[in-house]
């Protein structure tokens, strides 16, 4: 007997295949092994106003600069207390959460993402907030520790020793401290002769031995400053070279080998077909390119929908019959890659209204080719969601796509909930992308047999 209630078929989670698995091809982004320099010193011999000159030096947008300070552990009651009355040694080793700090260093070195703890020395303690540091190529590690610990010196590329004579430095940190950290002249002299300057002789002044450059008077020895922006751009452009050959080794294979079965072509009907012959067309109008687009990305995003995750639900009909149907399992968001994914964003919003975006900007060096990861803006609890999507309206090298969903893989979402959403893509670019992460999707509009330059942005945007 019919019952009237109608089942649709249930998606079932994707598993990914060991097999497919054992295969994946090994892939590094350009930030993976990241360079770290120590600089470390007595307080007040310039160890940031040397960073900052060899940040300015670089002129990188991937050059950031982490200080020990914030590793200083959260204070008990009694010792908060003593920190106030000056009498809390903060130039002690002891002071520091190393293991803390190691942790960081090892998770950047991986090229993951690392939570860096807020330290308030108005307060003596540690805020309930940190601040997150991903994807630098160079971390300047700066502190009167920096080289103290066998552990994190495993991990610098360069140690840096900066030398200055005492009285400069009493009279530098007492500046500092009355300046910045809300300090008293008395206090800061009780603390450089109780804590500061024993300390150095028995704890600071030996990390010289081990340092790879001295450099006595800071950013005025312009030799040392040339030694260390000159390894730091060689290691740089060694990297680079490492990475775009890796690139290259990835395209093996892709003219005789299948594509993946994560692919999914747009059906080419001759509605489809209509619609691309429109926008391939060199006198379509602007108008007239845009509405067929948003069309097609619309298109695109419901056949990319079909690879989220579904749950059984029954609902009442205004009929008042029982319909047996399907209901999100969790949370889609989606990820846009500019500037060609923004052309995705009017048909995201047909299709999932209050569907929750990222953003990131990868661009390719001029001079190398290389892509660059430039800006990332992710929801905050995007490795919780059940499908995120990744735009952007072209693939052609696959080297952004690579770049983009490593970018997610490292934030905490696990390839098999990635849909990688293009209109159109070459065969290189699709083959490199999957053998890396064979477990993510690809919805693709227009399958080319080779890389194409990108051009649907421009014609979108009207520039």
């Amino acid at each position: 007997m019919d019952s009237g209630i109608s089942t649709p078929p249930v998606i079932p989670e994707y598993t990914p295949n060991q097999d497919t698995v054992a295969k994946r091809a090994h892939y590094s982004p350009p930030w993976a092994d990241v360079s770290i320099i120590g600089v470390a010193g007595s307080s007040g011999s310039g160890k940031t106003t040397l960073s900052h000159a060899i940040v300015r030096e670089l002129n990188l947008p991937w050059v950031v600069i982490m200080s020990m300070d914030s590793f200083y552990k959260p204070l008990d009651e009694e010792a908060h207390a003593r920190a106030f009355k000056n009498e809390y040694d903060f130039d002690s080793p002891e002071a520091i959460d190393f293991d803390e700090l190691v942790n960081v260093l090892r998770d950047l070195k991986a090229g993951r993402r690392a939570e860096i703890p807020v330290y308030s020395f108005e307060k003596h303690q540690r805020l309930d907030k940190t601040v997150p540091i991903y994807s630098p190529h160079v971390l300047i590690l700066e502190g009167i520790f920096a080289l103290y610990d066998p552990r994190v010196r495993e991990l610098l590329d360069m140690g840096v020793y900066c030398e200055a004579d005492a009285d400069t430095c009493l009279s530098r940190r007492i500046i500092r401290d009355v300046r910045d950290r809300g300090r008293d002249v008395e206090g800061c002299i009780k603390q450089w002769f109780g804590f500061v300057k024993p300390n150095f002789e028995k704890f600071v002044q030996p990390q010289r031995i081990v340092a790879d450059i001295i450099v006595p008077r800071g950013i005025e020895n312009r030799v040392a400053m040339s030694m260390v922006t000159q390894y730091i751009e060689r290691k740089l452009l060694e990297k680079s070279t490492h990475h775009r050959a890796a690139l290259k080794s990835l395209e093996t294979g892709y003219d005789r080998e299948p594509l993946s079965e994560r692919v999914v072509v747009l059906k080419q009907t001759t509605q489809i077909q209509g619609m691309a012959t429109i926008l391939q067309d060199i006198d379509t109008s602007s108008e007239d390119f845009i509405f067929y687009f948003d069309r097609l990305s619309t298109l695109l995003i419901e056949q990319a929908l079909n690879n989220s995750h579904f749950k059984e639900l029954t609902v009442e009909t205004p009929q008042g019959n029982k319909y047996r149907g399907l209901t999100a399992q969790g949370e889609v968001s989606a990820v846009i890659v500019l500037r060609g994914g923004a052309t995705f964003e009017s048909g995201l919003r047909r299709v999932i209204p209050d569907c929750r975006t990222g953003r990131l900007l990868i661009q390719s060096n001029i001079r190398t080719g290389e892509p660059e990861l430039h800006y990332l803006k992710l929801p905050s609890d995007i490795s919780q969601h059940d499908c995120v999507l990744l735009l952007d309206a072209q693939m052609s090298s696959g080297g952004s796509a690579l770049m983009s969903v490593q970018v997610l893989v490292d934030h905490g979402v696990s390839p098999d909930r990635i849909v990688f959403v293009t209109y159109s893509a070459g065969r290189v670019g699709i083959h490199r992308l999957t053998k890396v992460f064979p477990e993510i999707t690809v919805v693709v509009g227009n399958l080319l047999p080779d890389i194409e330059e990108r051009w649907i942005e421009k014609k979108y945007f009207r520039c």
